[in-house]
């Protein structure tokens, strides 16, 4: 492969509460290339957010980077002074977030927000920048784009809002789109046209794309490489279609098997018993073994690293060793 776009490299974001420390990313390191589109997969509260707001260094209050290094291009952005990052945020890395109606200002129409960046990274004028984030609007298929333009957020659908989001971030032609469970506040049909879309943009731009779900359909369809997370923590790594041909992780395998698919009718589905840990106050050893029906012992006191199965294929386990 050639060089990253981006890496990550032991990369460490907490969340300083009340009741103690959230280790909400605790050691995480992954890498990024050109073109490519990778997936962060895990259950609700796994830290898979965290961790896409922290490579833009948008983690909100309480929460901070402590430690690790975010090398995008050849420079750790952990080390930039905040004026420096905002030229790289929209320009170089932009991202879509999870509801759109939370992301996009009420009291500005869609067109002007959509017309803001170019402006802003590129000193267009606003003309010349309005007439681009209407040509954006019919780009991703909204319809009477000069109308939708003129239109404020709550005028728009949730799936119209989501399209806004993208023509929003791809204003700039970024080369790293960080995508944030992108269909989840749309219903089933406009999820497929917005992933579609979504891909097709992708593809023309030649962007590279980390997308964060839930959803391993959703991997499996779209995705080059996978990282499993876990508590914080990866726990499996690999291209697509070796870690679904040999998913090593128990909690990978119990992912998988939730999936509705080769089930019979009445048949129920599987569930991973128990609950995620608290991130305060994490179990020692592997974190999952509290749920884990192959622990041993020895999971139970140390963290295993995460190690090399086959090539380019890794698992924190210590099942396959």
């Amino acid at each position: 492969m050639t060089d990253p776009l981006l890496r990550v490299v032991d990369l460490k974001t907490y969340y300083r509460t009340s009741a103690g420390l959230v280790r909400a990313v605790d050691g995480v390191s992954f890498e990024v290339y050109k073109d490519e589109t990778f997936c962060v997969v895990g259950e609700s509260g796994c830290g898979k957010s965290t961790l896409a707001l922290s490579i833009i260094r948008l983690v909100p209050y309480p929460g901070e980077i402590v430690g690790g290094k975010i090398i995008y291009r050849g420079t750790d952005l952990l080390k930039l002074p905040e004026s420096e990052m905002r030229k790289i945020r929209g320009k170089e890395i932009a991202m879509i977030f999870q509801n759109p109606m939370n992301s996009l200002n009420p009291v500005f129409t869609i067109g002007f927000q959509i017309a803001e960046p170019p402006v802003i990274h590129f000193n267009m004028d606003g003309r010349s920048a309005w007439r681009r984030a209407v040509e954006l609007i019919g780009k991703v298929r909204m319809p009477d784009p000069e109308v939708r333009a003129r239109n404020y957020p709550h005028v728009l659908s949730g799936g119209m809002r989501q399209r806004s989001m993208i023509a929003m971030m791809i204003s700039c032609e970024p080369k790293l789109l960080l995508a944030d469970e992108p269909t989840t506040s749309v219903d089933v049909t406009v999820q497929a046209q917005l992933l579609n879309l979504l891909m097709n943009i992708k593809r023309e731009r030649r962007m590279s794309m980390v997308l964060i779900t839930h959803n391993f359909g959703l991997v499996a369809e779209v995705c080059n490489r996978v990282a499993v997370m876990y508590a914080g923590k990866i726990v499996e790594l690999g291209p697509v279609r070796e870690v679904f041909r040999n998913p090593v992780h128990p909690y990978t395998r119990g992912l998988m098997k939730c999936l509705p698919i080769g089930t019979k009718r009445k048949e129920q589905l599987y569930v991973i018993p128990g609950q995620p840990p608290n991130l305060i106050e994490p179990p020692p050893g592997c974190r999952f073994h509290p749920r884990c029906p192959h622990a041993m012992e020895k999971c139970k006191k140390e963290e295993p690293p995460l190690t090399e199965v086959e090539p380019n294929h890794y698992v924190a386990c210590y099942l396959r060793r």
